[in-house]
């Protein structure tokens, strides 16, 4: 890392620019992007969504401030930024960094379009190790993680004291709260196509994985396990709630978030970005790990994270690595991120100090949860397991029958794709 600060003085030195910081933001929700600003050499360019812009300009302005380097951003939807990225990147209309989700890392790797970080033990060592291994591809790490998020349960306090640490006794809880008439459904968790992200637990929580892992702790498309013991599980456990009408396919997500905040819903499985709906709403509730389901296992969710990612045709590579390690990777920094928008921390000081008890139990959830792979494969998977799961929730065929078919048809896929 010595050597990487006396290149970038002199890197620096030879540019001889002044100091200044542009901002090309303009809505909060901006109109799909026409014109790209793109990476120059001697000026540092930010592709970055509208709630975290504030923070990262405050930071570019320190990194102006000690090293004469304009930072520049421009603001786009987030959705936006992978698109714009595989469109202009190799082009040259690309900027030095990014900010994105960690399962774009995937795509934008194997298509030439990342860089890999160099981090220090001691950075490293601040990082969330779920964040971490989301963000490293190929056993390279591609981003600085800044948050993350896995679903979890909200329960009304007022319906129930607390989330029992067994599966099967949330699921007589919510069975027992609307016996008692004291909620018109019991648990809810979304199945909009299936929704195989928010069924998950169930797999794992029984013994199953969409991917299974190679020998340097890699996603192995080759190794599908939605149809092992512990998947023919899953989708049985499955097929039960929704006989025993604990789980309806009639709610769906905007369903199960009206019944919530009206009050008439004991428990709800859904992640924190549903936090300031609830708040919002007055309706008490409190967080909850999903609980053991198997007895053995404990259920993990699927991690997503967020983070920089560095442009792997920037004309600033030295320049984008410095800011990064040097200026984000701070505790003043990351603090300023969660102000501007409250979520888990991936920087484990400042994850460690938060007060906020919702975000600490999402955390849990976090700490117990996969990252969601970012292989390409991952692409081959959602439509067949989402029919699955729909057709069980229509009762339209037998759960064993309809999972077996779907990983197969997954399998197909990925070979086709091979």
């Amino acid at each position: 890392m010595k050597s990487s600060k006396i290149l970038l003085v002199l890197v620096i030195a030879l540019l001889a620019l002044g100091s200044f910081t542009v901002s090309l933001a303009q809505d909060a929700t901006p109109a799909p992007t026409e014109v790209f600003v793109p990476s120059e050499e001697g000026t540092l360019t930010i592709w970055i969504d509208g709630a975290r812009l504030p923070a990262i300009e405050a930071v570019g302005a320190k990194f102006t401030e000690q090293y004469g380097i304009p930072v520049r951003t421009q603001q786009m939807g987030f959705g936006d930024i992978r698109n714009n990225l595989v469109l202009g990147g190799p082009v040259g209309e690309g900027p030095d960094l990014i900010v994105g989700a960690h399962d774009w890392v995937g795509q934008l790797y194997d298509n030439g379009l990342l860089s890999p970080l160099e981090f220090s033990d001691e950075l490293a060592a601040n990082i969330d190790p779920v964040a971490l291994t989301a963000f490293t591809y190929d056993g390279k790490v591609l981003g600085l993680p800044l948050k993350t998020e896995a679903i979890g349960i909200y329960y009304n306090t007022d319906i129930i004291s607390e989330v029992p640490n067994t599966w099967q006794g949330l699921v007589d809880a919510a069975e027992q709260a609307v016996k008692d008439g004291k909620a018109e459904r019991g648990l809810a968790i979304p199945n909009g196509g299936g929704d195989p992200y928010h069924h998950y637990p169930f797999f794992t929580g029984f013994g199953g994985y969409v991917f299974g892992r190679d020998a340097e702790g890699n996603y192995n498309p080759q190794d599908v396990g939605l149809d092992n013991a512990g998947g023919l599980k899953a989708v049985e456990e499955i097929d039960r709630l929704v006989k025993a009408d604990v789980l309806n396919a009639a709610v769906d997500y905007g369903a199960a978030q009206s019944l919530f905040v009206d009050g008439k819903l004991a428990m709800w499985m859904t992640g924190p970005w549903a936090l300031g709906t609830l708040r919002d709403s007055g309706v008490k509730f409190a967080v909850a790990p999903i609980p053991n389901m198997d007895g053995t296992d404990t259920p993990a969710p699927f991690v997503g994270a967020q983070g920089f990612m560095i442009n792997s045709f920037s004309q600033n590579q030295l320049l984008a690595q410095a800011f990064l390690t040097e200026f984000m990777a701070t505790d003043e920094a990351m603090q300023a991120l969660y102000e501007a928008d409250p979520a888990i921390p991936a920087w484990l000081p400042l994850k460690n100090s938060i007060d906020d008890q919702d975000l600490i139990n999402f955390g849990k959830s976090v700490a117990n949860g996969q990252p969601m792979p970012a292989i390409p494969q991952m692409s081959a998977v959602w439509t067949a397991w989402g029919n699955a799961i729909t057709l069980i929730y229509q009762q339209k065929e037998d759960p064993d029958k309809a999972i077996t078919e779907a990983a197969d048809a997954i399998r197909a896929e990925i070979a086709k794709s091979q």
